[in-house]
């Protein structure tokens, strides 16, 4: 019967940790020993990279104190480069270096830009000495067609591409005390995803067409006069946002992008904020009635926008100006703020 087991594989097996050590030792000394026989630098094959890759990432980091055959960065590029599966030679001479290959790639995945355009952003740059043809050969390596990408996009493009003029807007209810016992209260939030300053309507309990139409119309008025002004307005696909809704904003030269359903991530960042007013303003208080509500609501959003940090704007609020640097400062110059009736408290610069 032929062997299973290697018997170095047999000894391993039966041995304890000390043990292990010195035959791991012993093993990288001998292996020295016979590197030191072969002159120059070893050329491996694919399979053989596959498997030094299979048994290297499996010891984690220790590679770094075994590996010979090649460098430690050598052996981290392989794995960089989809496990050591290295693609075919293209036919029709030899490959460009890695830098030109790994420049078509970003372009091209950057931009999503055919082969003509690839190579004029390379010629644009200086890079003459490349073909069309082995543009096209590097394209069809890493499994993309040579022709401009005018169909597909990202979410993530879309909102990089509008995110100063992009608002979003959705609903939220508050349970309120009222002379009728406890009624359910609605507000309409909008945010912008560049600045994440927020502006809240007055609430009502009758969300109807009328009431949407009227906290639009305020919502237009507070930002007709900015250099930037709203461009397009992404909402669910509620039926509080009625054909009138969207007929106020057209009147203004505003888009809206009504989102598929079961979706709220694609508005995250309102649905954020709307989580944020409630638990840090409206949780914390009994509310009675329209009037109070419409009080909280005002009085948070003023503190969010012109107080409150946000990490997404270098822990700046939102409507907030970059202070100037400073390693230190004295007591005497910081005062304490109270806002939204003594709930939260900021620490300020005193004014000078």
């Amino acid at each position: 019967m032929a062997k299973i087991f290697h018997p170095l594989l047999a000894l391993i097996a039966s041995a304890s940790n000390n043990e292990l050590a010195k035959y791991i030792e012993y093993l990288k000394e001998e292996n020295k020993i016979l590197r030191a026989r072969i002159p120059g630098q070893i050329h491996t094959k694919p399979s053989e990279r596959e498997r030094l890759i299979k048994f290297g990432k499996a010891i984690g980091r220790a590679i770094e104190e075994l590996i010979t055959i090649v460098s430690v960065s050598t052996f981290y590029r392989w794995l960089r480069d989809g496990e050591g599966k290295v693609a075919k030679k293209p036919k029709g001479g030899q490959r460009k270096p890695r830098e030109i290959r790994e420049l078509v790639i970003l372009i091209a995945k950057t931009t999503g830009f055919g082969l003509t355009r690839i190579v004029g952003e390379l010629r644009k740059m200086g890079i003459k000495k490349i073909s069309r043809q082995t543009v096209r050969n590097i394209l069809k390596e890493e499994g993309r067609e040579p022709v401009p990408d005018r169909t597909s996009d990202t979410w993530k493009n879309f909102l990089e591409r509008h995110k100063n003029t992009l608002w979003g807007c959705d609903f939220f209810s508050v349970k309120t005390i009222t002379a009728r016992g406890i009624r359910e209260m609605y507000v309409l939030v909008f945010l912008c995803l560049e600045s994440r300053e927020a502006i809240v309507s007055s609430s009502t309990e009758h969300p109807d067409s009328a009431w949407v139409v009227s906290a639009t119309e305020a919502f237009l008025e507070q930002t007709k006069d900015r250099a930037e002004k709203p461009d397009i307005i992404m909402h669910d696909k509620d039926t509080k946002f009625t054909k009138e809704f969207v007929a106020k904003l057209k009147e203004h030269g505003v888009r809206t992008n009504a989102l598929p359903k079961t979706s709220p991530n694609l508005n995250g960042r309102c649905e954020r904020f709307i989580q944020t007013i409630k638990l840090e303003c409206l949780a914390k208080f009994i509310i009675f009635g329209k009037q109070h509500l419409d009080y909280l609501l005002n009085d948070f959003a003023v503190y969010y926008n012109k107080v409150r940090s946000h990490m997404e704007r270098e822990n700046l609020p939102p409507m907030g100006l970059k202070p100037e640097e400073v390693d230190t400062l004295p007591m005497d110059q910081i005062v304490i703020k109270s806002h939204v009736g003594g709930l939260v408290k900021s620490f300020e610069r005193k004014a000078a």
